[in-house]
Order: structure tokens, then sequence, then C-alpha cells
């Protein structure tokens, strides 16, 4: 009878490109036995690159341990694991040979894939920071040395007997719900931070020790349209204008502050093209892929699209105060209405932060859902929306925790824009 082994990797980047390395182990799926264990520094290159190279490995460890084998690959990459089972297109160019490479060390029929939280991966990350480590000081990872197996383990039995402490210990806690610290920029998402055991119990107001990274979504609004100026209706219902050249050079300078915030691994945008061609810039740099969500496109603001705001209360005064004084009133000619707008922003928000626990991910997308992310965060009431101003191409992020709390930790930043 054939063995079934389970193969669990990972790989990071500090700097995103930027020193990388990869852990892969390969554990015996009747027993629970650690049967091998793989890392290496891989120099400069991106988290995506990190990862393939990660599974790579565990591949190969796997086959060497026995080719005749059925594996069950466990890894908190998303994209990764979309991509092997082909669900999601690769289209980069690094990550296209390497998965190629992947598929071929063990016939398709005898490899499963499943997406894991952070937490849930602890051995394989602490042989990727002991790799990333070791190339730091100069060195090759040793397995000798290795103490990733004991580490995951001690963690995981600390993370479940330690007792919440007072707040007055507590260390790395998410501020209170609701809380906005806008001068802070987004929380780094340090590969080290993953090694947490999550909760299954919500606790409200300052959460326990033991929630985990949190889902981070950094928000960035398009670069400029030539309708951007002229502060005209521009939604998901009218002629979906490209960028200026003022907004790709927007985009452009997003894209150098992202890149040397280094903490981006997933990049979403709305299906419009200005947020589609915001969010390649920043792709591009990254060595990212981009992937629509429809979640995130603009409110359809029905026959207002394209005029301006005195425009619209010339021609339609009745139809702008309904609109004004109630979520529920929708523009002239059947638009969107602020309610629903709100009712598909949160289900995009509860679809993301399942897929993407622990991760901090780069949502390119427009006025009305930042503004109605952050809204729902804060827990503020919808004329909230009429009281934030957003900019062209700033950036905001909000971090979701495992008991349901949120925080809003930045809110339009443009000092990427400023010469």
């Amino acid at each position: 009878m054939a063995r079934e082994f389970i193969v669990e990797a990972d790989g990071g980047s500090r700097g995103n490109p930027g020193p990388a390395g990869y852990g892969a182990v390969v554990i015996d799926a009747a027993t629970g036995e650690t049967l091998a264990e793989a890392a290496e520094y891989l120099g400069v290159v991106t988290n995506n690159v990190a990862e393939y190279r990660g599974l790579l490995a565990g591949l190969r460890a796997a086959r060497e341990l026995d080719p005749s084998a059925t594996v069950h690959v466990r890894m908190d990459s998303k994209l990764v694991v979309e991509q092997m089972t082909g669900r999601w297109k690769i289209k980069h160019p690094d990550m296209k040979p390497l998965a190629a490479e992947a598929a071929r060390v063990f016939p398709a029929d005898r490899v499963t894939y499943e997406w894991i939280p952070r937490a849930e991966n602890k051995h394989a990350d602490r042989l990727a920071n002991e790799a990333m480590d070791a190339g730091k000081r100069g060195e090759q990872w040793s397995a000798a040395a290795s103490t990733a197996e004991l580490d995951a383990g001690a963690k995981e039995r600390t993370a479940a007997a330690a007792p919440l402490q007072g707040r007055g210990e507590l260390r790395d806690q998410p501020p209170p719900a609701g809380t906005v610290t806008t001068a802070e920029a987004p929380a780094p998402d340090t590969r080290a931070a993953r090694n947490v055991a999550t909760s299954p119990k919500p606790t409200s107001g300052w959460a326990s020790p033991d929630m985990g990274a949190p889902a981070t979504f950094v928000l960035l609004r398009h670069g400029e349209t030539p309708l951007t100026p002229q502060k005209r209706f521009s939604g998901s219902g009218g002629t979906d204008p490209a960028l200026s050249d003022a907004g790709q050079e927007q985009a452009r300078r997003a894209a150098e502050t992202l890149a040397r915030r280094g903490t981006i691994e997933v990049i979403l945008a709305s299906p419009l093209t200005r947020t589609r061609q915001t969010a390649e810039a920043v792709a591009t740099r990254l060595g990212l892929d981009v992937t629509v969500e429809e979640g995130l496109k603009e409110t359809d603001f029905g026959a207002w699209e394209g005029l301006t705001f005195g425009e619209v209360r010339e021609r339609y005064p009745d139809d702008l105060n309904a609109w004004l004084a109630d979520p529920e009133a929708h523009p002239t000619g059947g638009g969107e209405s602020f309610a629903e707008t709100a009712t598909r922003i949160a289900a995009t928000r509860d679809k993301l932060v399942a897929a993407y626990a622990g991760r901090t991910v780069l949502l390119v997308t427009h006025v009305t859902p930042i503004k109605t992310f952050v809204r729902l965060a804060l827990g503020a009431p919808a004329k909230s929306l009429f009281r934030m101003e957003l900019s062209a191409a700033s950036l905001s992020a909000v971090a979701y925790y495992a008991d349901g709390n949120a925080s809003v930790r930045l809110f339009n930043d443009t000092s990427h824009l400023r010469p």
C-alpha cells in the first residue's frame, strides 16, 4: 500500500523582493512523525518565488522518501494553492517555470492541495525564517542546528496553556475595536509574527494574546482620471475612464512606496479600467499578479455618471436631497444605494478575511468602497461617508482579527505623492 505524506511549505522575503528563504517539512500522514526538513537561503527574490521554491523542495523531499507515495500539500499561500490546482492562471514569468517543475515531481493524481491559515504552518514558517537568518549571517541553513519542530510545538503548547494577562502586560495586542491611528503605517507583516495560535473564542475590547496575525487590507484608491480633477461622479455605470498621465504617475509613486514597505503579498483590484491600471503598476513593481474582485467595484451612480455635484443638484434636486438623507435612496435612473454598496462590501470583506487570514493584501478600489470598509470597521453611521476626504492614489489600511474586531490603522495617506 502506498505511503501518504503531508508536505507543509512556506517562503518569505524581507522586502518583497528582498533577502528570502524557504522552509518545507514532510510528515507521515499516518503517524504525524516528521520525516524530513528542508530550508535554503535564496538571496533576493519575491515572497511568491520563495513560496514556490518551498513547495518544490517539499515535493522533492517526499519523492526521495518514496516516489510511489501520495502527497497532500498544505500551504498558507493562497496564490500558490490556487495556481497549482488550476483555479488561478499563472501570469508572472518567474513563477511559471517553478509551477511547471513542481507539477512534474509527482503525477497530478497523487498530489492534492489545501490552503491553511498561517498559524497552522508554524513548522515550515520557522524553517524559512531560520534560512533567512542564516543568510543574513552569511551562512547556509543547517538541519543540525534547526529548532523549528521543537519551536513550533513549544509555541503551540504555550499558547494553549497561557492565561490572559492584565492589560498592563499585553505586548502585541490590537488596539481596542474602532481605534483610529492615522499616523501609523500599515502594520509590518513579518514572517516571524505568524507563530501564534488562533483563538476559537470571540472576545470584545482588548483581544487575547492568541488572536494570531490579522488579515490586513491596504486600501489604495486608483489614480486620477480626466474626470477626477473636475469632481464628476464616476462609478461603475459610466464610461469607465482610464488613468490620465497624472494618474499614471500617482500609481507609480504608490508602487514605489509599497515596494519599500515590503508587506504586500496579494493584489486584488476592482474590474474597472482605472483600478486595474493602478494595480498593474504596483504588481509590476512587486513582481506579483493582479486578481480582479468584482465586489470592489465603485457604486453605480445611475444618471448622475459624468456629472458634477452642481449639475446633479440643478437637474435632479429632489433625488439628490433624498440620496443625501437616506442610505436606502438610489441615484436617479436606478443606480446603487449606499445601503446596497455596504451590503456588497461587507460580503466581500467577509470572503476576503476568510481567504487571507494573517496576510497583507492590497485592495485597489474606489472612493465609496474604501470609505465603506472604514465606516464598517468603525461601526459608524452611513452619513459618516460624507465626512471623509479620500484623495486619488491615497492609502488606507484596516486590520481584521480572528474574533471579528477590526482596527483602522491608516486613512487617506498621500505622503508618497509629495515631491
